[in-house]
């Protein structure tokens, strides 16, 4: 059986908790992910000291994170891409637009985003302007607008 183990988390740990949080988790998740990524230490006597510091330390990175996501926000809502796609003639679309597809799109408007954050159920497979969620940050989202036209 798998034990758990007390980790006092370093960073934001998104589905987990917050910089300066103890936290139980598998002991797996803490020796291969957490751990080694530096986002938790091992909650001992000397580390659970740090605990005031880590959640001011988590404060102020978390506003900054925040103030930038708001920023790129801006940024984004008056940029729009085109991305043109081969269609049949009954108007059906050979292939989709990914979440690639679009972050590449945005890269060359002169926009930098990262395709995890954009959230995507399922590929877009017609023709027409949508607009697709982007998940900055916590509490701060943006909508793109992703036309996909006829190539020709």
């Amino acid at each position: 059986m798998a034990s758990n183990v007390k980790v006092l988390l370093e960073t934001e740990v998104e589905n987990l908790g917050t910089g300066g949080e103890v936290v139980r988790v598998r002991s797996g998740y803490a020796r291969n992910y957490l751990l080694p990524r530096g986002l938790a230490v091992i909650a001992t006597a000397g580390s659970l000291k740090r605990v005031d510091e880590l959640k001011k330390a988590a404060a102020v990175r978390k506003q900054a994170e925040v103030s930038a996501a708001e920023e790129l926000a801006k940024k984004i809502s008056g940029v729009k891409v085109t991305l043109e796609r081969a269609v049949g003639e009954e108007g059906k679309m050979y292939g989709s637009v990914t979440t690639r597809d679009i972050e590449e799109a945005f890269l060359k408007a002169g926009v930098t985003i990262d395709k995890r954050k954009i959230v995507l159920a399922d590929p877009i497979k017609e023709l027409g302007t949508h607009d697709v969620p982007l998940k900055l940050a916590a509490g701060v989202e943006a909508v793109l607008k992703v036309e996909v036209a006829k190539k020709g």
